[in-house]
């Protein structure tokens, strides 16, 4: 990598989940907006990559391997030396752990900024308050200064959806454009996020009578839960593992509403611009990870002492009971579903 001699480029670093990805992107765009005649660049994680480089405002990404090759702290330290190569003005880090600050610091970059909440906060020369009642892309606007009214944040995740792409999307559901299609993600990495696959099985029978197609989303993982919540019914079609993150954003944009977990699918959707309708079982909206496009909206079982028992959930239920989803009842879903459904029915 050859040292570059333009210094008005700036780094974003933005090396969490997929969800946070896409939540970072509304920042991004006001960076770009910002400073016109700068090069943004970001500093991304291998399964990110691709939200990035298809963002507009994006002119180059930085994949750091954290897992992989970058791993060791050697690794990690030559990694460092590539991006002091690369002679930014200015580091915005959304990103909040140990590493990142250890990357800020020997970036030898004079103007970085960070989050007051992150690790080894004092190597930022400049903090930003991270509210925790405040949603995750005011936050991250809030971190690159954008100026902004009461809801001027709520901007929305934009990519660009390629040519090859949207034909791909279109040759396989050409069949079921003049139908109502619902997609739904009943996955996530926290087992105390994840609505119990009875009660989504219960939620897909009943739209599917009801005469929706019902496409089912989410990673390889995801492919036996999809499966196990099929009805025998050829308009339910397990789609999880069959797309990559901008192709299932392009799925998305040709259904007429996403069911969710609290999880990246939630995100999508968003930048796809069409309602979510969020479940929230352990975590709550007020963590600041609610949809918040056109008719979106979101349930949650509300009251419970244990309740959130943690931000990102727990590979188990602490109190072994999982109350905040096995009585989150499975009705109030389809109705707020159907609901959703006919506001965007009578706008049609």
């Amino acid at each position: 990598m050859e040292t570059l001699i333009n210094s008005k480029r700036i780094l974003f670093i933005q090396t969490a989940f997929l969800g946070d990805a896409i939540l970072s992107l509304p920042a991004i765009e006001s960076l770009k907006k910002t400073y016109s005649d700068y090069k943004i660049d970001v500093l991304c994680i291998p399964n990110t990559a691709e939200v990035f480089s298809s963002c507009p405002f994006v002119d180059e990404i930085v994949v750091l391997d954290k897992k992989g090759k970058h791993r060791s702290f050697f690794k990690l330290f030559n990694f460092i030396k590539e991006i002091r190569k690369r002679n930014y003005s200015r580091i915005y880090s959304a990103h909040r752990s140990f590493r990142t600050s250890i990357i800020v610091l020997f970036s030898e970059v004079k103007e970085t900024f960070g989050f007051s909440t992150a690790s080894f906060n004092y190597v930022y020369n400049y903090l930003v308050d991270y509210t925790i009642t405040d949603h995750e892309v005011k936050r991250n606007l809030d971190l690159v200064n954008y100026p902004k009214k009461i809801d001027e944040w709520k901007i929305l995740p934009k990519v660009i959806i390629n040519d090859q792409t949207k034909s791909k999307i279109k040759n396989l559901i050409e069949f079921h454009q003049d139908r109502i299609k619902i997609a739904i993600a009943p996955g996530s990495i926290w087992f105390t996020k994840k609505y119990p696959a009875n009660k989504f099985k219960k939620i897909v029978e009943v739209l599917v009578e009801r005469g929706f197609i019902i496409y089912l989303i989410g990673s390889k993982s995801d492919f036996n839960l999809c499966k196990s919540i099929m009805p025998e019914n050829n308009n339910v079609f397990n789609f999880a593992g069959e797309f990559s993150v901008i192709e299932t954003v392009e799925l998305l944009k040709n259904c007429n509403l996403l069911i969710s977990n609290d999880s990246a699918p939630t995100h999508m959707a968003m930048c796809a611009d069409i309602p979510v309708l969020t479940i929230y079982c352990s975590t709550i909206p007020e963590f600041g990870f609610y949809p918040y496009n056109k008719d979106s909206d979101f349930v949650s079982l509300d009251g419970l002492f244990c309740k959130p028992c943690g931000i990102h959930g727990y590979k188990e239920c602490p109190l072994g009971n999982f109350k905040c989803a096995n009585d989150l009842n499975e009705e109030i879903i389809i109705n707020k579903a159907l609901e959703i459904l006919s506001k965007v029915e009578n706008k049609e």
